[in-house]
């Protein structure tokens, strides 16, 4: 295995965070605020390192193996979420490095945790580079879901050899011209939601923040209030949609811009997922309507604000829905493991997974009832090949067992039972805010210790990556190769 290869594209990465780094800097310059320095700073300090890595690996072999994949893509996500968080630590936030790491692995996984309190006060700068750090990990997210994840065969997405990836092949022949195709419908789709929040009313600075949280679920803002600082319904509807289309699988944009195929509604996780939608946000709208006092048009659009938010792993709240009774918090703890769609900027589990895992489970009741029969689980219309279930079923396992050992390790901080819970469903599933009084809606994870925010770092990153990614890393095998 080289290395070579992995050093020279993380040192284009770092190169490309430096840059990014510059503009909150001018905005500070701008304004006249005080973080402007530590910006500039660490943009020449990251471009330094990024360029050492680009000179001393640049006679790269160009075909890349799969062990290659597996640690380019750790190593990656680890090293722009530790140079994303020097800025964070060195601005006028006072934050500690685990405070900064965590602010910067929320921000580069696009979860939306954060440790930061009074975010209506702190520069613009701060906020701008919070909002950065999503957008960037945003389109990070959809090419390793589009590109990398079928390559590397992880938790069942080799499906989409067939699905995504011929597709979009079939679209654009390279794979340079595949991620340019995606990054450009990603820039079309935070222009236009950043646009559309300026004319409902939202500042400039505010409207272009919003949307380069939105769109990549991420769910950063400017405000302690979260999305429920802006109470204009058109505000939060036009935050609903792009919420949906940053959870929806980007590679049937790319169908439509560059074939002019309208694929949306022959793709079954499309269907599954609108259908979930409506599912969850009619039951949900109904309770609130007759347990409390809001109208059913109130309900309607608190409830499917937040739903949406959960089940796209955004993490924007406008109300804490923990205090809309049992029932609420059990549906809404519920939804945190659900994700949108595969190829999408959504974590999760994602939705072509529990379309698999109930098919698979039809089947199995059927073959009880009928022993004789034959009967094929198919996904898209195509036999699926048992290896592919396989590898969702393990996934399965593995994010059931990750889920158990984070909880347990943040309780023995010595955090409580829903905190520990809920926060490791909401680091491994990318969401953002957790259940309870600590890190719920209505709170943050400033108090926690910095072991437990190491802990949610690593699971953060551990979502991110699908788990299986990381996992594969501590294997002796793939050491031996």
């Amino acid at each position: 295995m080289s290395f070579r290869i992995v050093g020279f594209t993380v040192g284009i990465l770092l190169c490309i965070l430096g840059i990014a780094q510059i503009i909150p800097a001018l905005i500070d310059v701008h304004v006249n605020e005080r973080n402007a320095n530590a910006f500039f700073s660490c943009a020449v300090v990251c471009m330094f390192f990024g360029g050492i890595l680009m000179l001393a690996n640049q006679n790269y072999r160009r075909k890349v193996t799969i062990r290659e994949a597996f640690m380019l893509t750790n190593v990656a996500w680890l090293t722009l979420s530790i140079f994303g968080a020097f800025p964070l630590m060195f601005a006028d936030t006072n934050l500690s490095f685990a405070d900064a790491f965590f602010e910067s692995v929320s921000g580069i996984t696009t979860t939306g945790s954060t440790v930061l309190v009074g975010l209506d006060d702190l520069s613009h700068g701060v906020l701008l580079w919070r909002s950065i750090m999503q957008w960037i990990g945003g389109i990070g997210v959809i090419a390793f879901a589009i590109v990398l994840l079928p390559f590397l065969r992880v938790g069942g997405m080799q499906l989409f050899r067939t699905e995504s990836s011929d597709q979009s092949e079939k679209i654009v022949p390279k794979s340079a011209q595949i991620v340019l195709a995606l990054v450009l419908i990603y820039c079309f789709l935070t222009i236009t939601c950043a646009i559309l929040y300026a004319l409902f009313g939202m500042s400039l600075f505010d409207a272009i923040n919003h949307a380069m949280t939105t769109v990549p679920t991420g769910g950063y803002s400017t405000y302690d209030a979260s999305f429920g600082h802006f109470e204009s319904p058109y505000l939060q509807l036009t935050a609903i949609v792009y919420m949906i289309l940053g959870g929806l699988p980007f590679v049937l944009y790319a169908a439509l811009v560059f074939k002019g195929r309208f694929n949306f509604f022959n793709d079954e996780q499309f269907r599954w997922i609108m259908g979930m939608y409506a599912g969850f946000i009619s039951i949900l709208s109904l309770w609130l309507w007759l347990n409390s006092e809001y109208s059913l048009a109130e309900s309607a659009i608190l409830v499917g604000f937040n739903v949406v938010s959960v089940i796209t792993t955004t993490g924007f709240a406008t109300a804490d829905y923990t205090l809309w009774g049992p029932f609420v918090v059990i549906m809404f703890f519920f939804l945190t493991y659900l994700g949108a769609c595969a190829g999408s900027t959504s974590g999760g589990i994602k939705t072509v997974r529990i379309i698999v895992v109930a098919r698979s489970v039809g089947v199995y009741i059927r073959q009880l009832l009928y022993p004789n029969g034959v009967f094929v689980l198919k996904y898209q219309g195509a036999p699926m090949k048992p290896e592919v279930v396989m590898n969702i079923f393990v996934f399965f396992g593995f994010y059931v067992l990750a889920n158990a050992f984070l909880t347990l390790a943040l309780a023995l901080t010595g955090l409580d039972f829903i905190t520990s819970i809920s926060g490791a469903a909401t680091a491994l599933a990318n969401v953002g805010p957790g259940l309870g009084d600590i890190i719920g809606p209505a709170g943050n994870f400033s108090s926690l210790s910095d072991t437990a925010k190491y802990l949610l770092s690593l699971g953060m990153l551990l979502g991110r990556l699908e788990l299986l990614t990381v996992v594969v890393l501590l294997t002796p095998d793939f050491w031996r190769g």
